[in-house]
């Protein structure tokens, strides 16, 4: 187990998936087959606030270069198995997601929010680079170049209608709809055809890095297979007959 953590204290309980080490591989395996999104909430008056001053810049700067590479490769490694992972992510956003935190709803598919949810690349105000845990590879992707090397670079915080507006935010809801909203848009996503989107969620990931050629021939290869899918026959067969999908997700 990593000795790096934020505010959450460390355990040797897990719920739902398996954390296994062998030959200096850790490997985290989803234990729970029947799970179809993920949803990530903050409790309180902030989604995530991001790391705590001392407990994360204060033990940093006692750390010598190797602890700090493995420190920052662990941060980074979140993200990529946010990104990597099959599931659906959404992230609902009551408040500040500030620093690691904004990467973690920039990382998510999904981003619902209310009119009192804010975003702060807070990386270079410590005097750090504003390209952080992939910041600045899924950020100018989300909102274009531009805006992101002003997000990235002066780290200024951002209210809901601007991230909304720049493609930050998915959905912008009242306050007292969010629970409703984040809800709604999870039981679509898990009454749907999981692999559809599992394989959607993979080749928008991995198609920002192809050329053109490369990216149709990988969509051609992953519609072909899916095409040998339950699922596809399941569709034919239901609206032959006049009747909703049951997606099995294969």
């Amino acid at each position: 187990m990593s000795p790096f953590r934020g505010s959450v204290p460390l355990t040797q309980e897990w719920r739902h998936f398996r954390f296994e080490v062998a030959d200096g591989i850790a490997t985290v395996t989803l234990d729970r087959p029947d799970t179809r999104v993920l949803v990530l909430r903050g409790s309180g008056r902030a989604f995530c606030s991001g790391g705590d001053v001392h407990e994360i810049i204060g033990a940093t700067l006692a750390m010598g270069q190797d602890e700090l590479l493995a420190f920052t490769r662990m941060t980074g490694e979140v993200i990529r198995g946010m990104r990597e992972s099959p599931i659906p992510i959404i992230a609902g956003l009551q408040g500040m997601a500030a620093g690691a935190g904004a990467v973690i709803a920039l990382a998510a598919d999904f981003r619902v929010a209310t009119p009192a949810a804010r975003f702060a690349f807070l990386f270079t105000k410590v005097g750090l680079s504003g390209g952080d845990m992939g910041a600045a590879y899924l950020l100018p992707r989300l909102v274009g170049l531009g805006r992101a090397t002003q997000l990235l670079m002066l780290g200024d915080t951002i209210d809901a209608a601007h991230a909304e507006r720049i493609g930050l935010v998915s959905e912008l809801v009242a306050e007292d709809e969010l629970d409703v909203a984040v809800d709604r848009l999870a039981r679509r996503l898990a009454t749907g055809p999981a692999h559809a989107y599992a394989q959607t969620k993979a080749l928008l990931t991995r198609e920002q890095d192809m050329s053109l050629s490369a990216a149709v021939e990988l969509e051609a290869m992953t519609q072909a297979l899916l095409m040998t899918g339950k699922d596809y026959a399941e569709f034919h067969a239901a609206f032959t007959e006049g009747r909703d999908p049951r997606w099995q997700g294969r």
